[in-house]
């Protein structure tokens, strides 16, 4: 074990007579697991939390006959700066600062002559020196973040642009900015937020949280703080903090509180600097019930009849965040037991199944949905599930994959169930494979469901449904009554609480097979698939007004 760091007896004294009781010498007082290479004796001591740092300020200086500045007076005078690296002077614990009019230079610790020193010639004056604590250096930092809203990295010299990175990785990792953007996730989560905005303005920073698919205004700060704020979160998602003129994505796992989660980043430089989006993923989700997710009746039971069938293609599809993984974990859920083999190639893994064979992809080494997918063909799995069909690729291996013998679960990103067919075919899969592999489509979007608290029934969104009915053809239950939004503290004033699914299930039969060899026409398969019984998202949603859910102008909003 090393040997105690010699303290200077001096030190002791002066600790003594300002009443810090020492039960022991002070040399042992320090434990040798704290020390670090090149730490002073000083730091030691603070970092061991033997002696309060205030106690530790007024010994030093006394012992150095120095004068003993409060941190009040030290951040009321003006910061030196400008010119000098923030992390080396955080590092040497020094902060210039002036001082009636001439250079003064709060130190933790005048006996690191080795960093005082280079201080001392980056300054090119010699300064006063007078002490403050290693907590008081900390929080003097925090407290001078530089404005940068006339700083731009493009203009910059390269040494300047060098120290505007350094000071951008100093703020990003203070505790004031650690802590906001701390907060604002965890404020996030409370609220049921997928994705939080961060965005800069001409004048302030502006942050947004979508709930329930709107966005709302959570906060607005000085812009000053911009470049901080987001310079953490390009740490947290490992991206280049110095790119400020290109679109940057990355990813990162982080905790919230107690709940895991996946973030996906997005920056982007617009007119008044940049903006992230910031896409939250919970793990460990619960799963749900088809019936609670809203879906009901004949689309239930024609999408229970699509995961009953032994092989083929089963295609949910909707726009991003419709709800598309919950239905397709549900449906996981549904299959999942000892007699099958389940695998999955998602991006990211949203929701962990116990028994499944779950693979995040990684295109960074080559690991994309296609490359996955053929692998897992020679694991002998009975189901797979495929996050996402992308590209060509992925699709005609999905494709060859149902053909032999296995059902293939996966979404697509389009606007109806029949659209799928399009889409497919416009990705390149040649329509015989199609009709030959496609079971059936559920098409699916998210609607606001009513607050239970404060809706009202509502006699014009009665008429406004019976005469929407009547334009599109629809049968109404004659029973139905419609409730319009009206906003409590519950709701938080919008009317709206949660979400609903509203639902298009459209089982592929042998008309359609014929239709899409021939020519996948979208008029011409929805015309089919009515006639085999398909009821529209739009007919769906009005069923679900009706029931006291929803209301028509959402259901409107959503489907179209």
């Amino acid at each position: 074990m090393n040997a105690p760091l010699p303290i200077a007896s001096n030190l002791a004294g002066h600790l003594t007579r300002l009443g810090v009781a020492l039960d022991a010498p002070l040399a042992e007082r320090v434990d040798p697991e704290t020390r670090l290479d090149g730490v002073g004796e000083a730091e030691a001591l603070w970092r061991a939390g033997t002696v309060p740092g205030p106690d530790l300020a007024d010994a030093l200086a006394a012992l150095h006959g120095l004068p003993r500045m409060s941190f009040a007076d030290v951040a009321a005078a003006r910061p030196r700066l400008d010119g000098l690296s923030r992390g080396f002077l955080r590092e040497a614990f020094a902060y210039p600062f002036e001082l009636d009019g001439a250079v003064a230079l709060a130190v933790a610790d005048p006996s690191a002559e080795e960093g005082l020193g280079a201080v001392r010639l980056a300054l090119g004056v010699e300064p006063q020196f007078v002490v403050v604590s290693f907590e008081e250096i900390d929080l003097l930092f925090e407290q001078a973040a530089p404005d940068m809203r006339s700083r731009s990295p493009t203009d910059a010299p390269a040494s300047q642009s060098e120290d505007t990175v350094e000071a951008l990785k100093d703020l990003a990792r203070g505790a004031p900015v650690v802590r906001l953007v701390d907060q604002l996730m965890e404020r996030a989560i409370d609220v049921g937020a997928t994705d939080i905005h961060i965005e800069t303005g001409r004048d302030e920073l502006r942050i947004r949280l979508r709930v329930d698919g709107q966005l709302r205004t959570e906060q607005v700060a000085p812009k000053h703080l911009a470049p901080a704020v987001l310079s953490r979160v390009k740490i947290l998602a490992s991206l280049d903090i110095a790119e400020r003129r290109l679109p940057q994505d990355g990813r990162a796992n982080v905790f919230i509180g107690r709940v895991e989660a996946d973030l996906r980043v997005a920056t982007m430089p617009t007119m008044y600097g940049e903006t992230a989006v910031l896409r939250i993923l919970l793990k460990d989700s619960k799963l749900l019930e088809f019936e609670r997710i809203g879906l009901t009746g004949r689309d239930l039971r024609v999408f229970k009849e699509l995961l009953a069938e032994p092989h083929g293609i089963v295609i949910v599809t909707g726009p991003t965040g419709s709800g598309k993984t919950t239905t397709l974990a549900t449906a996981m859920g549904l299959l999942n037991d000892p007699t099958r083999k389940i695998v999955t190639v998602e991006d990211p893994i949203e929701y962990q199944l116990p028994g499944i064979h779950q693979t995040q992809i990684k295109p960074s080494i080559g690991l994309n949905f296609a490359n996955a997918l053929r692998s897992f063909l020679r694991h002998d799995p009975d189901v797979i599930m495929v996050g996402e069909m992308r590209d060509q690729e992925t699709a005609a291996v999905g494709a060859q994959a149902a053909l032999t013998g296995h059902l293939v679960l996966t979404t697509l990103h389009t606007n109806s169930a029949t659209d799928a067919i399009v889409r497919l075919a416009d990705m390149g899969v040649e329509p015989y494979l199609i009709a030959a592999s496609l079971r059936g489509v559920l098409g699916q979007r998210l609607v606001r469901r009513l607050c239970e608290r404060c809706k009202a029934p509502d006699p014009r969104e009665d008429e406004a449904a019976r005469k929407l009915a009547a334009e599109r053809g629809f049968r109404l239950d004659p029973a139905a009554h419609f409730h319009s939004a009206k906003g409590c503290a519950a709701c938080g004033h919008t009317g709206y609480r949660g979400r609903v699914g509203v639902f298009e299930a459209m089982r592929v039969d042998d008309e359609l097979r014929r239709l899409i060899r021939e020519k996948p026409d979208p008029t011409l398969l929805l015309a089919c698939a009515r006639k085999s019984g398909l009821t529209t998202m739009l007919e769906d949603g009005l069923a679900k007004a009706g029931r006291g859910m929803t209301t028509v102008a959402e259901v409107l909003r959503a489907a179209g």
